[in-house]
């Protein structure tokens, strides 16, 4: 009973997570026609050239990308990202028939550029920390990463600021430049909201399934790790704790990864804001 209402009380939350962020693309996003890097700017730049409306457009790129995600990168998403893969657009189409006639609210590109920024990092922030993400440009960097072996970091500000760019296709210079402008910012307020600008992450890990947890920050995070052994002060009993440090998309990868694997695992997490190491070749 107690799951139930956990599963279903987390189910809310990334529904009204998904919600805000598709309110802040039709009310803020859209009207200000200024393109911040993601699939929802995608969708509003080509709705220009194709006869569809904008959700129909980001739905069609998402199950895209979806299929694309799993057949080159495997079932690594979990069902939370392609529910919200699919519910992001449907928000905005019942948006759409509710209000056919909108306006920009601000009136004035910047703000409503500033007020999406802030609206849909909320969003963000509130998926990230229950393990989930609005795919979209997360499945496009985890594709550079793994042709390209870009890190996921810079994967997903080279997509973004690959989407704002095209807006030049459409706009004047002033909405371009606010358009990367507004790329490079919806970064920064993204980890001030989910990390306090602390760009890593120390975490520490004992579980039962302590060789498959090695193996996946090695051979899918392509990350380093250190084992030591612990002693617990109860009983006494010999553990081995993995530690690794990760970046926001690797955490969430690792996170994802061990609530499938061992969701009974040891686990405690710290900011990090700066390392001095010397990087081992491969």
């Amino acid at each position: 009973m107690k799951k139930t209402y956990s599963a279903i009380k987390e189910l809310t939350v990334i529904t009204l997570a998904t919600a805000l962020i598709g309110a802040a693309v039709f009310f803020f996003l859209e009207p200000s026609t200024v393109s911040i890097g993601s699939i929802s700017s995608l969708a509003i730049i080509l709705s220009h050239f194709i006869p569809l409306p904008m959700s129909a457009i980001t739905m069609i790129l998402n199950v895209f990308l979806l299929i694309l995600g799993f057949v080159f990168i495997g079932k690594g998403f979990g069902a939370k990202t392609v529910y919200t893969s699919f519910l992001l657009p449907l928000v905005i189409r019942v948006l759409e028939n509710l209000f056919p006639d909108r306006t920009s609210i601000m009136g004035e590109p910047f703000l409503d550029m500033m007020v999406y920024i802030f609206m849909v990092n909320i969003g963000v922030a509130v998926l990230f920390n229950h393990n989930a993400s609005s795919g979209g440009l997360d499945i496009v960097a985890k594709l550079l990463n793994k042709f390209l072996h870009m890190d996921l970091g810079q994967a997903v500000t080279a997509a973004g600021f690959v989407v704002a760019a095209m807006s030049a296709l459409l706009y004047e210079p002033k909405i371009v430049a606010l358009s990367l402008l507004g790329t490079y910012l919806n970064g920064l307020v993204l980890d001030h909201f989910i990390f306090g600008f602390a760009l890593k992450k120390r975490v520490c890990i004992i579980s039962e399934k302590q060789e498959e947890v090695r193996q996946f920050i090695v051979s899918e995070l392509h990350s380093g790790a250190s084992i030591y052994q612990v002693e617990g002060a109860f009983n006494g009993e010999a553990r081995r704790e993995i530690i690794t440090i990760v970046d926001k998309q690797e955490y969430l990868q690792l996170m994802n990864f061990l609530e499938k694997v061992d969701p009974h695992a040891f686990v405690t997490i710290y900011n990090v804001n700066r390392i001095i190491y010397q990087p081992k070749t491969r």
